[in-house]
């Protein structure tokens, strides 16, 4: 293992604790129109671009309403919840060694532009990571799992995939960095790795890690190495 030339992080649920609000949110969405979601379609709809998830949403419960009514009613009850956003314990410390140790980082989230800035509101170390991949970014064709979010992350920091460490927690964003060629290192202190959310034969030599403490503690260590 060589240490990385770039760190890309994921947002929801590696670097703020909001996959349970995330989750909430599309529960109330969906009561609004009659519908409910079981754990297996909320876990699939982790790491998933917002309009993404509308349409999954549409999909299994075979609804009338468009994309756009739906994601009117998201909105404002995401938003509301989305207040309570913490970080996740370790983030500011990664972001800050990070800084410290000229290691280039970017944001590769799902997220759009206002929603992270929104985020960030009560959580302004975000703001230190300056290089970022939004949801619906104008250059991003297609958001996890496809490669591209991880791709377009690489080409805005003027490097190659293979050379940066990939940190995610859902199926999606480890689908998407594995596929852009990166190093993976999942986010995993549920053993969720271990369980068809997460089939191992679909990944190319992931690292499973358990916080965001152990994840700092491995780019330390190679850094002494190095």
């Amino acid at each position: 293992m060589h240490f990385p030339q770039a760190c890309l992080f994921d947002l929801d649920g590696v670097l703020l604790d909001t996959e349970g609000l995330h989750s909430e949110a599309w529960l109330k969405t969906a009561k609004t129109f009659g519908s409910t979601l079981n754990d297996d379609q909320l876990t699939n709809l982790k790491g998933q671009r917002r309009i993404d998830c509308a349409q999954e949403i549409i999909n299994w419960t075979k609804g009338e309403q468009s994309v756009e009514d739906l994601l009117n009613i998201h909105q404002p009850i995401s938003r509301r919840l989305m207040l309570k956003a913490k970080e996740m314990s370790g983030a500011k410390d990664l972001i800050l060694w990070c800084i410290s140790n000229s290691l280039p980082m970017a944001l590769v989230t799902s997220s759009s532009a206002s929603s992270v800035e929104f985020k960030s509101a009560s959580n302004t170390w975000l703001k230190l990571i300056e290089t970022r991949v939004y949801g619906d970014d104008e250059r991003l064709k297609n958001g996890k799992p496809a490669p591209d979010p991880y791709l377009l992350a690489a080409e805005k920091l003027n490097t190659s995939p293979g050379s940066c460490w990939a940190l995610e927690d859902s199926y999606s964003g480890v689908i998407s960095a594995n596929s852009a060629g990166c190093q993976v290192w999942v986010l995993d202190p549920r053993n969720n790795m271990e369980s068809q959310e997460f089939p191992v034969k679909r990944l190319t030599n992931p690292y499973r890690i358990k916080s965001l403490e152990e994840f700092l503690s491995q780019l330390k260590l190679l850094q002494n190495r190095n």
